[in-house]
């Protein structure tokens, strides 16, 4: 796969200009034919609309999601792509109309590199010297930070095989292209859990990319999977969710037309060649409108039966694989709880969170979408998206537009079993840039998705309590660690104010208790809480500051887990908030606790020797690798350095590093503690000197060796190719 991804960047390399993707995953006949259709669509129709109110727009991006191209919320208009039908629906209630001259000119820049392309492809270059101007490209070409299908399912791939008491990769249906012998894929989930840890957990599903062209959803799905499973046993958040919840994440539920998607074209719908014309730009149904609870329950309002319309809700209820597989899986998570009548609600203490991740809007939307009547779980549904929205910014409302929708996700999860879903909307653009998302969407988007994996026991009931805002442990407690039977202070704050009311108004109550549990959570049989302090002396409004003795006494050496909640004087338990409590044997220091790194995939290319000195360690292939219980001793001074690389198949220009903790401070990031770089990327082995200057703290400590596809590693986080090795080393 990855030669092949590196051939097709290298293509897009020659015929990128603006910030659309030039993917070039398919260059047969069929996809000529796609970008010509595409360039032949008629740019008179794309239009900025000019709204008479915020309002008015973000209904508008719900009714008319198919239409919309990008959205300037602040500068008083959306721009659309519109008949005149379309048109005259939004004329009703305030819109006016100019020529969108800025995007058609982009969009035509974007045609004429895509007719570039198509010439350069009778050109002799497009191989070896194109494949080797390919090196520094990953994910999608133009748009690094959104891995393709492939890397995607690579990444989770890897998830499962190096973590599999934390990750399961399932292939639970097939896509319309695989299930009719055209290629495709698999649709997967990956299921995230410690698996060691039984019972019958709460479950949170999410899908994304069920819209081909939304290219943030999968990255930030994909993103928290990585927060997940990289934060096990580092983060106390991490830890406590993956303990005693599950998380299954679809992270490509339409990946035949985000395979699409990928080449710069703006497809939304799946591939099914059945409607619209085999090779036609429009062909295929929409998703998001094919849910069986729901299908065409407006008929013909809320979607189309037209098979050429963005909207074109399929010829019949659930007819398309990737929806039937999508519900078969979401039915086994679980129980039907709502009764048979629209207006049954399901009981408040209802488990699960069913998340469909979109672009764009910046809204959060829980149903209805097909009337203005409110769910009858509506008031308790309002709650947490207006929790949700708080964490993103967001607009968040009922997901009625100008007009309804029909035959949508929260069909299955609401409509059928009562459990509570809702649609995110992310960012402004389908083609996000790689700067908005890194900075805004997935910062603001990721504390929402991690509250909804906090809440998913009894979301309709724990949305509505105080958050804890922030935990702490005096002294060495929550890092380094200290003798059981310290005396340690824990103190942070807890809010019930943390709602997001531009959109109508949330109460608040006075917060009136907030309590402890140590290795056992809230509900779990036999857990005993302990009482926190109000600060203050008395708990008497929204937001608190709290604090108490916690009791170490009789507590095993190692890493515990503290559970803090709050209440609120409606006697609601808000969501959990954890920190590591670290004890130590006789107050000795335990091990240090290093930041993660590792990368994506190791199928390529990964550390195959590391030499130091006299001391030698081959390894086979894997993304991260844990020889701390192999000690290498070194001199102060300059040490003799050899590093190998390895692949299993073509070789792979790479990037060293190696780093040692010099002061043992658990980090990597002092001064001089990079004892060695490459310099420049190499196919070779590389031999070098590692030198460890005289003040280095003498003893036991880690050493980091980190080899990095085309660009230098850091000593921290994840890449796509490559692999980091961690040793013990002893310097006298």
């Amino acid at each position: 796969m990855k030669t092949a991804l590196h051939t097709l960047s290298a293509i897009a390399l020659l015929v990128a200009g603006v910030n659309t993707s030039l993917a070039l995953a398919a260059t047969s006949a069929p996809q000529d034919d796609f970008l010509l259709l595409e360039q032949e669509k008629a740019t008179s129709q794309i239009y900025k609309a000019f709204f008479p109110s915020k309002e008015i727009a973000r209904k508008a991006a719900i009714s008319f999601h198919g239409q919309m191209l990008e959205s300037h919320y602040d500068n008083g208009y959306l721009v659309m792509e519109l008949n005149d039908e379309e048109m005259q629906k939004l004329q009703v209630f305030g819109f006016t109309f100019a020529p969108a001259t800025e995007f058609i000119e982009k969009r035509n820049q974007v045609l004429t590199n895509m007719q570039n392309r198509l010439q350069l492809k009778s050109q002799a270059a497009v191989s070896s010297s194109m494949e080797a101007a390919s090196a520094s490209i990953s994910g999608i070409p133009g748009y690094s930070c959104y891995a393709t299908v492939e890397e995607t399912f690579a990444v989770a791939a890897e998830m499962a095989s190096s973590k599999p008491t934390l990750a399961q990769w399932l292939d639970v249906g097939d896509s319309w292209e695989k299930s009719s012998n055209q290629g495709g894929y698999d649709m997967r989930v990956l299921k995230l859990t410690n698996q060691t840890k039984g019972g019958n957990k709460p479950k949170l599903f999410i899908n994304s990319a069920i819209h081909a062209r939304e290219y943030t959803t999968a990255a930030l799905t994909l993103d928290f999977a990585r927060w997940l499973v990289d934060g096990y046993g580092e983060d106390a958040d991490a830890t406590w969710i993956l303990d005693n919840h599950e998380v299954h994440i679809m992270l490509m539920a339409n990946p035949d037309g985000r395979k699409k998607a990928e080449t710069g074209l703006s497809w939304r719908k799946n591939a099914n060649q059945n409607y619209c014309g085999t090779n036609s730009n429009n062909r295929g149904a929409d998703l998001n409108r094919n849910f069986s609870f729901g299908w065409n329950s407006t008929n013909g309002q809320g979607s189309s039966g037209s098979q050429c319309n963005d909207t074109y809700r399929g010829p019949s209820a659930g007819s398309e694989p990737e929806i039937q597989a999508l519900e078969n899986y979401v039915r086994s998570l679980w129980p039907d709880r709502r009764g048979p009548g629209l207006n049954d609600a399901a009981p408040s203490d209802t488990s699960g969170i069913h998340l469909d991740v979109h672009s764009y809007s910046e809204l959060v939307l829980w149903p209805w979408g097909d009337t203005s009547n409110l769910a009858p779980n509506g008031s308790a549904l309002q709650t947490l998206g207006r929790k949700f929205a708080f964490f993103n910014g967001y607009s968040p409302q009922q997901s009625i537009g100008l007009y309804p929708t029909d035959g949508t996700s929260d069909g299955i999860s609401y409509g059928e079993l009562g459990v509570a879903a809702f649609t995110f909307e992310l960012g402004t653009q389908f083609f996000q840039n790689c700067s908005t998302y890194n900075n805004t969407i997935k910062p603001n988007n990721l504390p929402a998705l991690i509250y909804a994996a906090k809440v998913v026991r009894t979301p309709y009931i724990t949305a509505a309590g105080p958050d804890v805002t922030s935990v702490s442990l005096s002294g060495s407690a929550g890092t380094t660690g200290v003798p059981a039977g310290t005396e340690v202070t824990l103190s942070g704050t807890v809010s019930d104010a943390r709602f997001n009311n531009s959109n109508g108004t949330e109460s608040t109550q006075a917060i009136n208790a907030v309590e402890y549990y140590i290795d056992q959570a809230p509900w779990e049989s036999g857990a005993t809480p302990a009482a926190l302090l109000a600060s203050d002396g008395s708990f008497n409004s929204t937001t608190e500051a709290f604090s108490g003795g916690l009791i170490t006494a009789g507590l095993s050496e190692g890493k515990h887990l503290v559970y803090v909640r709050g209440r609120d004087s409606s006697n609601t338990w808000g969501a959990v908030s954890a920190s590591f409590l670290v004890i130590n044997k006789d107050g000795g220091t335990p091990p240090a606790q290093y930041c993660s790194a590792a990368s994506g995939s190791a199928n390529y290319e990964w550390i195959g020797n590391v030499q130091v000195g006299g001391a030698s360690n081959p390894s086979g292939a894997t993304t991260y690798s844990d020889f701390t219980s192999k000690q290498i001793n070194v001199q102060r001074g300059n040490n003799s350095l050899s590093l190998t690389p390895q692949f299993s198949g073509s070789a792979y220009k790479q990037y060293w590093k190696v780093w040692i903790d010099l002061n043992k401070d658990g980090d990597f990031s002092d001064t001089g503690e990079q004892v060695f770089s490459s310099g420049s990327a190499s196919t070779s082995v590389i031999n070098g000197v590692l030198s460890i200057p005289a003040g280095a703290s003498n003893g036991k400590t880690t050493m980091r060796v980190a080899m990095r596809y085309n660009t230098a590693p850091n000593a921290c986080g994840t890449y796509n190719y490559g692999e980091v090795e961690d040793y013990s080393v002893y310097i006298p």
